[in-house]
């Protein structure tokens, strides 16, 4: 594709997990996507759906987003010297992407409704405005993110027996399944969702999803049939997960395995804790726990303070 707009994304590390597996039983890997140049798996479509915005002369681009999105088309609009505007629901994004969007330069609009309403009006603007749409409604986007496929076979040197991934517009499960078959393999792919935001679980839209893990706080993905396809597919599952369960996952991740992962990421996690099997297993973490500090704030020991003296030093570090 030329040109191409890239931020050298990809390439993003396979982590042993030792505290899982020996918890679970099973032989567990994490694909670390919070390793990506915005901190998130979205990057790997982002640099083809922008390419292709340039290559067919696309004025800018536009996205909904829960925050990921949003930060991750930000910068490869502000790398490819395109407008970049995107449609976030007010007050449900998380500070970090928030942030990201915003110095990348992108025309930041903080909608009064929720995700799914963003995402249909999107749709709508990019069909009487010469504006690519760059959600992961773009195929451009999922030939992006199959590579992720590609890689965890290149470097277990085989594929897994199990995957788990968090759901959310259900894009990345979608994608996963695409690249596993362009590789004729075919691991289960376990989809989790969170229980406020579990329409896939439950066979119908949720009107209202609520859940801490903000960048699966979607109640009506737009790739629902693609997924339930790789699910099915793949003989796999979609479960649901409780915010407990994802914060639990969260917090044994940081300080177990000294991976930090957003929130979302972690419901792959809590899913496999929730719901083992055997073999090898990879869990895809979708972003990087900077993203969402808050979140961490809240879940963290608190800070002790110390006056500047040894003894007190001394018993604020030994101390009970």
């Amino acid at each position: 594709m030329d040109p191409l707009v890239t931020l050298e994304e990809g390439d993003t590390p396979l982590i042993p997990s030792p505290a899982l597996s020996e918890r679970t039983g099973a032989e567990v890997w994490l694909k670390f996507e919070g390793a990506n140049p915005t901190g998130s798996f979205k990057d790997r479509g982002m640099t083809v759906a922008v390419s292709a915005a340039v290559e067919e002369g696309a004025e800018a681009v536009i996205c909904a987003s829960t925050g990921n999105t949003a930060a991750s088309a930000a910068a490869y609009a502000a790398r490819a010297g395109l407008r970049g505007a995107v449609i976030v629901p007010e007050g449900k994004i998380a500070a970090g992407k928030l942030a990201q969007a915003l110095m990348h330069g992108a025309k930041v609009i903080a909608l009064q409704g929720n995700f799914d309403q963003a995402l249909a009006l999107v749709r709508e603007l990019a069909e009487r405005q010469p504006i690519a749409l760059v959600n992961s409604v773009n195929e451009y986007r999922i030939e992006g993110q199959k590579t992720g496929a590609f890689e965890v076979c290149d470097q277990l040197g085989e594929p897994p027996d199990v995957l788990c991934i968090p759901v959310g517009n259900a894009g990345n499960i979608t994608a996963w399944w695409r690249g596993f078959r362009e590789y004729d393999v075919a691991p289960r792919l376990h989809g989790y969702q969170a229980e406020g935001a579990a329409p896939l679980v439950h066979g119908a839209p949720v009107e209202n999803p609520e859940t801490v893990a903000s960048a699966i706080r979607i109640g009506n993905p737009a790739r629902w049939e693609d997924a339930m396809d790789a699910v099915t597919s793949s003989r796999g599952e979609i479960r649901a997960v409780s915010d407990a369960e994802i914060l639990e996952a969260y917090t044994f991740l940081g300080a177990r395995e000294g991976v930090f992962c957003e929130p979302a990421s972690a419901a792959s996690v809590a899913g496999l804790l929730k719901h083992p099997v055997e073999g090898r297993v990879v869990c895809v973490l979708t972003g990087h726990g900077l993203k969402d500090p808050a979140t961490a704030m809240a879940q963290a020991t608190s800070v002790i303070p110390c006056e500047p003296e040894i003894d007190a030093v001394e018993k604020a570090v030994f101390g009970a």
